[in-house]
């Protein structure tokens, strides 16, 4: 099964972009056959930021975005969004692709769910 999941949220604050990436985790840890793709979009760009620096015992986005790509998941982010907030390939989190609207539009075509956080 081909699952796409959308977060938009920034990593911190909201805990939105948290559960749509725990859940891509735990699809991908509960049908090994299943095709993972999360597409960050706006805020949530920066859950691929490279050195997240968090307090202990809190979550921290870098190690779970890790853990769907160690998954054979993959992780896009939109190309535009990273433009918005200066991001730049560099800056971000290895095993993770920048993306554009066209990708997102084929990967929701052939996606069996699409879940939005």
């Amino acid at each position: 099964m081909n699952h796409l999941i959308l977060p938009n949220d920034p990593p911190y604050g909201t805990e939105r972009s948290f559960n749509g990436l725990r859940m891509a985790h735990a699809l991908a840890k509960n049908d090994p056959e299943a095709d993972i793709t999360v597409f960050l979009m706006a805020d949530a760009v920066l859950c691929a930021k490279a050195g997240q620096k968090t307090p202990d015992g809190y979550y921290n986005l870098e190690r779970i975005i890790g853990r769907v790509l160690t998954a054979r998941g993959r992780v896009l982010m939109c190309g535009t969004c990273m433009d918005a907030r200066g991001l730049a390939e560099g800056d971000m989190m290895e095993g993770t692709s920048r993306s554009t609207m066209d990708e997102l539009a084929q990967d929701t075509l052939v996606a069996d769910k699409v879940l939005v956080f």
